[in-house]
């Protein structure tokens, strides 16, 4: 019985220890050069590129084939990907499921829209782990990944707004306002994975300060959180220092933010997935 899991790009998880699993990547393209967000990325000179560039850059998703090549022979999978309101990558993920389902009379295949990226990602796919692990059937992991996904939610504090804007994600004009002011947009995925705003902050203190609120609004106490951050080390020290303080028997893993996460969070970004 060949157990897989899979995970587009924007879970930031490259492997896991002691299950199968595999990276399906999203691809960024940069003045017209494709730049694919796996293995091989090298986080210091896309950002550099970014930086550097004035032309409108875009991202793009797996397309079916690719997902199919990601569920290979495995008898069952289990696949999260990111928003399908930012992205076509749940979409051409269950294309391929249907195609292959019926192909492959016997994979079952379990794919997850995450209604949300980045850290929120990273604690579905761990969860899926630590069920493969237990050896629980494809009825009793969908139905437990089911119901802890009701648990998840996502957070962010953004200092730059610029490719959100460039990707019709927000304002323009709101982009400029706050990069000029110095203002930190607070938002979190909403239940229909739309990124929405919660607060503005000016200074990291306040954005941290939001942030927390805004996970204990939505049910935080004592449990798992994972941080991801761009470039922002001390934020995402300081955030979870906040967090400890407040729920000394929280879990609070820190990661840095890879290829597609690290593109729309920006420079200085923070996104927390936590559990309510």
């Amino acid at each position: 019985m060949i157990k897989k899991i899979i995970a587009d790009s924007s879970a930031d998880i490259l492997a896991l220890d002691g299950v199968n699993f595999e990276n399906v990547p999203l691809t960024l393209i940069i003045d017209g050069q494709e730049i694919h967000d796996d293995q091989n990325l090298d986080l210091k000179k896309l950002k550099t590129k970014l930086k550097a560039t004035n032309d409108k850059t875009s991202t793009s998703c797996p397309n079916v084939h690719r997902w199919q090549e990601a569920f290979g022979d495995a008898d069952e999978v289990y696949g999260v990907t990111i928003t399908s309101q930012l992205s076509g990558s749940y979409n051409a993920a269950q294309q391929a499921a249907s195609i292959n389902q019926e192909e492959k009379n016997n994979q079952k295949i379990f794919m997850l829209d995450s209604k949300s990226a980045g850290p929120e990602m990273g604690l579905l796919v761990e969860k899926m782990a630590e069920l493969v692990k237990a050896d629980l059937s494809f009825e009793e992991i969908s139905a437990q990944m089911t119901a802890y996904h009701q648990r998840t939610h996502l957070a962010f504090a953004l200092e730059d707004l610029t490719n959100l804007a460039r990707n019709g994600r927000v304002n323009g004009t709101i982009a400029k306002l706050a990069g000029m002011l110095g203002i930190r947009m607070v938002g979190r995925a909403s239940d229909s994975g739309d990124l929405e705003s919660v607060g503005k902050a000016r200074g990291a203190k306040k954005a941290i300060r939001l942030l927390l609120s805004e996970m204990e609004a939505h049910g935080f106490d004592h449990g798992r959180a994972k941080i991801g951050h761009n470039n922002n080390p001390d934020g995402a020290q300081a955030l979870a220092s906040a967090i400890r303080a407040a729920h000394p028997k929280s879990q609070v893993d820190i990661v840095e933010l890879r290829g597609l996460c690290s593109y729309y969070a920006e420079e200085g970004g923070l996104m927390v997935g936590y559990e309510g």
